[in-house]
């Protein structure tokens, strides 16, 4: 029970839920605007992004356990929920999971989740702790897009311009997460983006770009001509979430996991 639990934990489910819901959403709405998409497609894709957050998941705990001896004793590892040896299984796991569903999708969406996996890989084993932690953030979550497109079988242009809008907010992700971890972080002496910056700064930078990305993509939708109700709702939903974020580090960061979800379910379904 205490190994179920730890892998449970070890996987980091609420960011990990998010992204699969929002890759799910995004295929979704992609594969019933395209027509006559199969099924079996938008599952096989989600289930390629359901892997590859094991992976990078566990992997991080992986790599940051004797940190966490030290700032974080209660993570799995350290707690002794799982060994070090079980949590690299569970990453293979994950690795095993994502490659298997996206054989059958073709090449453009097996290397596009390659490619994403291999980004956020680097940040687990080395850029997480250096001032280039943002990178893999842009380069992993620029390439998730692409990604689901290529992989329910729609043309990428339909998301050609999402990397631009994902961009800025994933840089706010990656601050809002790393202030979470701020003074356990500056324990151990890391030098990610968020400790370079500064704590108060970086929170600025977070919530400033995060709310700059919802009003820019609302007034990108206006301009383009009627906003649907459902849309509408869905935008207006996710700012209110990333608003309420100025109460701190930890309320930002829940409130741009509900953003993303709606924000992405709101541009889609006003580009059909």
């Amino acid at each position: 029970m205490r190994s179920i639990v730890g892998v449970a934990r070890l996987i980091h489910p609420a960011p990990a839920a998010a992204v699969v819901a929002l890759s799910a959403a995004l295929g979704a709405i992609l594969t019933a605007q395209a027509g006559g998409v199969p099924g079996w497609r938008l599952a096989l894709t989600t289930l390629a992004v359901a892997g590859s957050q094991v992976l990078t998941g566990a992997l991080n705990d992986w790599a940051d356990r004797d940190r966490d001896r030290i700032a974080q004793p209660s993570k799995p590892i350290p707690f002794g929920l799982v060994t070090p040896t079980l949590a690299l299984v569970v990453a293979g796991a994950g690795a095993a999971i994502q490659v298997a569903a996206s054989l059958p999708l073709g090449p453009a969406p097996l290397l596009l989740g390659v490619a994403a996996s291999a980004s956020a890989v680097a940040y687990d084993l080395s850029l997480s702790r250096t001032p280039f932690s943002v990178v893999p953030y842009l380069v992993s979550f620029g390439l998730l897009p692409l990604w689901i497109a290529t992989g329910v079988g729609v043309g990428v242009e339909r998301v050609a311009a999402a990397p631009l809008i994902v961009g800025p907010f994933a840089a706010a992700a990656h601050l809002a997460n790393a202030l979470r971890d701020f003074d356990a972080d500056a324990l151990v002496g890391s030098r990610n983006l968020a400790q370079a910056i500064g704590r108060v700064g970086a929170f600025r930078l977070a919530w400033g770009l995060a709310v700059g990305v919802g009003l820019v993509v609302g007034a990108a939708l206006l301009i383009a001509g009627p906003v649907a109700p459902v849309s509408l709702s869905l935008g207006l939903i996710g700012l209110g979430a990333v608003v309420q974020g100025i109460a701190g580090p930890q309320r930002l960061w829940g409130g741009m996991l509900v953003a993303a979800v709606c924000w992405t379910a709101a541009w889609a379904l006003a580009t059909a």
